[in-house]
């Protein structure tokens, strides 16, 4: 049987990812499933043949009924032959330390009449639980199909994987039940609820029946479940779990700082000298200061901050790896019940610190709408990742590099203090949503603690490349477009306007490199004054100067609408207008010396610069995240009640910081 393509199905948590992961390496590509907002994960290996093989590695699913938007997609593909991400083989993957659930959805599939075959995953933790499983004889109890043991963690058993998918051949189909749920005509059909715990009951009967003659307990069993469970009795303490929690948080943050500044450094000065290199090489001329003065300082103004996310992503991956993630899940259902949310409420929020878009699309799991309503509607207030650069961009302007208590850096501390503002915001948002929309429904959080492991490092490093390529290439796309064009706006002006300004200002009668220097500086400034993007700012100045801030902020403000993480790029792009680079002023520097002209001090002071961190911290600046809710929504209603509320808690939040400060 010629096998060009392959379907990865599996419960969630049954280690599915790392097999795909293993299977095609960085050769991945995600994007989303025809009309729906689920992740679709595709990818590519070759045989030993040479020939390549389609990976698609479908949504984690505990049934095929459907119950939910990821579990519809599943059935979908598996009820129509046609669908063109319908595969030439189904690999189901499963937890071997947890066959009698696992096998429940094999046993569907399986009666679906679909080419298949069932890996073992973690095989490895069910020898050391000196267990043995007769791989053999559980293939010819299952039907004659293929079963593979595997350590996708450590990629022991893929290439026996890759043995089965290439030496596959269908054999003759008995079905695991009697009674099949598919009709005389061959199509897969629904069962009511009723006789879906029916079939549900006898097939877990039978799984039992079947594990009795394949599962032998050899020696006795190790102490991995518990010491976990001993473990457990810390982190998932009512009172303790949550020390530890916010002091794990504490050193992500303190680490992010430390390890991150001389690498964030080292691509400013490299930023710096592109730049430089621009204006001497290429010929003067408006193509040269569009790249010297807006392109490179645009792209520079998002990978400088580059090495911050790698580090958060890869704090977040460890957790995930080694099971500490579903504790914290665990320990905050308890926190998130009295403001209304879901126990699944917690998987969206902890997402949101990456991405609020993937973390919304993580609410369909959510039965019922009113939870998954409230959650989707809160989400954004968590800080995501395109917050970060705009924090410690600020952080690093308003914040002194101190110490407290010997130990811990300030500027990490008020770093943390961003995220956990956003969390209490979310929480208080919550409450107000649960008030205003009304349902009786309950719910529960039922979740299976995984045994603590420790991480593999090959995972955690595709998950960093990934998540890395996603935002860069995401983000640089916006902010090239968004850096040629602001660059335009903020060089030209209408007619003759800024020749006439700068014609005004006197030239200096010293000669001095001084004078020089402060003359080229004032007509910098008028020129970007009397540019486009000048004149707009100058407009909306008087609507945020009450927040602290002047008409170049509020550039920034509406060109990051778009996506927050421009902020940065527009800052970097303003104070790069009509620069010469030769005084050797990185980015940030240029903005610690900004002098508002018209109280006389820095315009980037304490009260401002944690102003700006609120309102960034509340303001809905993300376009793509309204399209996620309308889509998922099915509604402009909500979207544009979640832009108004966030947009007015923003304003009003940074409203009495910087009055407060000043």
């Amino acid at each position: 049987m010629n096998i060009q393509k392959i379907a990865l199905v599996g419960n969630p948590n049954s280690g599915k990812s790392s097999v795909f992961n293993q299977l095609t390496g960085l050769n991945q590509h995600v994007g989303n499933y025809p009309g729906v907002t689920v992740d679709k994960k595709t990818g590519s290996f070759q045989l030993g043949d040479g020939e390549k093989v389609k990976v698609i590695d479908l949504p984690g699913i505990y049934s095929v009924y459907p119950k939910s938007e990821d579990e519809r997609v599943v059935f979908e593909i598996l009820n129509d032959p046609q669908n063109e991400n319908y595969p030439d083989l189904f690999v189901v993957v499963v937890d071997a330390t947890n066959l009698e659930r696992n096998l429940l959805l094999f046993t569907q599939l399986h009666d679906l009449g679909v080419p298949i075959i069932l890996v073992l995953n973690m095989f490895d933790l069910l020898r050391e639980e000196g267990i043995r499983i007769d791989v053999e004889k559980l293939s010819e109890l299952l039907g004659t199909i293929p079963v593979v043991p595997l350590d996708a963690r450590k990629g022991e058993g893929i290439d026996k994987l890759k043995k089965a998918v290439s030496d596959f051949q269908q054999t003759t189909w008995i079905p695991f039940l009697n009674e099949s749920h598919i009709s005389e005509s061959g199509a897969k059909t629904l069962l009511t609820e009723s006789e879906q715990i029916e079939d549900t009951d006898h097939r877990f009967k039978k799984i039992a029946q079947i594990l009795k003659f394949c599962l032998k307990r050899e020696t006795p069993p190790k102490s991995r479940k518990l010491a976990s469970n001993n473990i457990d009795k810390i982190v998932t303490h009512p009172i303790w779990g949550y020390g530890i929690f916010l002091f794990i948080l504490l050193m992500i943050f303190q680490a992010i700082y430390e390890l991150a500044s001389v690498p964030m450094d080292l691509i400013d000065n490299v930023f710096l000298v592109l730049s430089q290199q621009v204006k001497s090489t290429l010929p003067s001329g408006v193509f040269t200061d569009l790249i010297a003065e807006g392109i490179v300082p645009g792209i520079g103004g998002v990978v400088i901050f580059v090495p911050q996310i790698v580090l958060l992503f890869a704090f977040i991956a460890i957790l995930e790896e080694t099971g500490y993630m579903s504790r914290v899940v665990f320990i905050m259902d308890r926190l998130m019940r009295p403001f209304g949310l879901n126990g699944k409420s917690v998987v969206p929020l902890i997402s949101g610190v990456a991405c609020a878009i993937p973390a919304i699309m993580a609410t369909r799991t959510i039965d019922q709408w009113k939870d998954r309503l409230i959650t989707i509607m809160v989400t954004p207030l968590t800080s995501c990742s395109a917050r970060l650069p705009v924090y410690t961009l600020l952080i690093a302007l308003t914040i002194p590099e101190e110490e407290i208590w010997g130990f811990m850096n300030l500027q990490g501390l008020v770093l943390l203090g961003m995220y956990l503002l956003g969390f209490v915001a979310a929480f208080m948002a919550a409450i107000i949503f649960k008030l205003i929309i009304r349902s009786d429904q309950k719910s529960f959080l039922i979740m299976e603690m995984p045994t603590y492991k420790i991480p593999r490092w090959s995972n955690i490093g595709i998950t960093l490349w990934e998540k890395t390529k996603v935002f860069v290439w995401e983000a640089g796309r916006v902010i090239m477009a968004i850096s040629v064009i602001l660059w335009v706006l903020a060089s030209y002006g209408p007619s003759d306007r800024i020749e006439k300004a700068v014609s005004a200002i006197p030239k200096p009668v010293d000669t001095s490199v001084d004078a020089e220097k402060t003359y080229e500086e004032k007509v910098s400034s008028v020129r970007l004054e009397n540019s486009w993007i000048g004149i707009l700012g100058k407009q909306l100045e008087p609507a945020i100067e009450p927040l602290g801030y002047d008409w170049q902020v509020g550039i920034a403000l509406i060109t990051s609408f778009a996506a927050r993480e421009v902020f940065v790029s527009s800052m970097a792009t303003i104070y790069s207008v009509g620069e010469d680079f030769e005084d050797e002023a990185t980015m940030i520097h240029r903005m610690q010396q900004e002098i508002n002209p018209t109280t006389g001090e820095k315009v980037y002071n304490l009260a401002s610069g944690l102003s700006l961190m609120v309102f960034y911290a509340f303001a809905m600046q993300c376009m793509s995240t309204l399209a996620i809710v309308k889509r998922e929504t099915k509604s402009w209603k909500w979207p544009l009640l979640q832009l108004v509320y966030m947009t007015t808690l923003a304003y009003m939040a940074a409203f009495v910081t910087y009055n407060y400060l000043q």
